[in-house]
């Protein structure tokens, strides 16, 4: 029986391939425009208007649903009880390795989700922002573990959905700068009266397993609805390598760039160089702690070469 990991079989979740899934899209016309499509690209990922209207607009549907089902449930409830409440924002979770391409699909996600018929009001958070600074890192001997668990402050991240919700009006979310590679100290993000969240981040489906100083709660618990974004590690590797090369010849060329000192390599340096990132930081890191988190998403999307969504795993209801 093909199974996701050794524990966990394929069974649990109905597989669509690419073409059983863009069929499950009744719309005909193209929501993004070209200029749309390349704004939400990212670094050496283009969007194709098939990749749109193939898989994220059925998936777009799919989560509307989900969030209509969601409305009812709480207006349902509340006459029941007798009791009127505010509805909390529905809460969409995205995971999955560095590189793979998941701030992608959170944007896309985003961008069609603004477009459903309530039009609601849809943020995008990252849980990069939830990272230790870099001077706390430092001090704990951490930095070559930037990613890995214990780099998050998973707390504040607990302590921020928490207040989500709750329902509260007004929240401020922690920034990061890719950049500088550290938390903007000044700067945050503020979430108002959202209808929908998505948070995304490499860490979002992980269960504290270690700390146990920190309340058994776990990011995933406030998911309305969570998406893993998985692809064979060397088309991970690969994405991860062509990325830093491209960085190489842009954002590293800035003085404010933490990697400024790297700009003079040439493409064998930085292929060494990336790859030995990847070996010893970030292929661990998808082993050992962010790949064994894809069985707990909802909704698995499966990536072959060039970032193409070739199949689509829906868990089982």
């Amino acid at each position: 029986m093909a199974t996701l990991n050794k524990s966990v079989p394929l069974s649990t979740y109905t597989q669509f391939s690419r073409d059983e899934w863009a069929k499950l899209s009744k719309s005909t016309s193209e929501v993004l425009t070209p200029i749309e499509r390349e704004q939400l690209g990212g670094i050496n990922e283009t969007i194709s208007a098939d990749e749109v209207s193939d898989i994220y607009l059925p998936l777009s549907q799919l989560l509307y649903m989900h969030m209509k089902h969601s409305v009812t449930l709480h207006e349902n409830v509340g006459s029941f009880l007798q009791k009127k409440t505010k509805k909390v924002p529905f809460v969409i979770g995205v995971a999955g390795s560095v590189s793979v391409g998941k701030s992608t699909t959170a944007r896309l996600i985003q961008a069609l989700a603004s477009q459903w018929p309530n039009q609601p009001k849809v943020d995008l958070i990252t849980t990069d922002g939830f990272l230790y600074p870099n001077a706390v890192l430092n001090e704990r001997g951490l930095m070559k573990r930037k990613g890995f668990p214990e780099s998050y402050d998973i707390g504040r991240l607990i302590r921020f959905l928490y207040e989500l919700k709750s329902g509260r009006a007004y929240i401020e979310a922690p920034m990061y700068s890719h950049l500088t590679y550290d938390i903007l100290e000044d700067t945050v993000q503020k979430i108002i009266e959202p209808d929908v969240v998505i948070v995304e981040g490499i860490n979002v489906l992980q269960v504290n397993k270690k700390d146990r100083r920190i309340p058994q709660v776990f990011v995933s618990d406030f998911f309305d609805f969570s998406i893993y974004v998985d692809a064979e590690e060397e088309d991970i590797k690969s994405w991860y390598i062509e990325r830093f090369k491209v960085l190489r010849n842009t954002a590293f060329q800035q003085p404010a760039s933490y990697f400024h000192r790297f700009r003079h390599l040439n493409d064998s340096e930085a292929y060494d160089f990336a790859s030995d990132i990847w070996a010893t930081i970030n292929g661990i890191n998808l082993e050992k702690n962010i790949r064994p988190t894809r069985h707990r998403a909802d909704l698995i999307l499966k990536k072959g070469a060039k970032h193409r969504v070739e199949e689509v795993h829906l868990k089982k209801m």
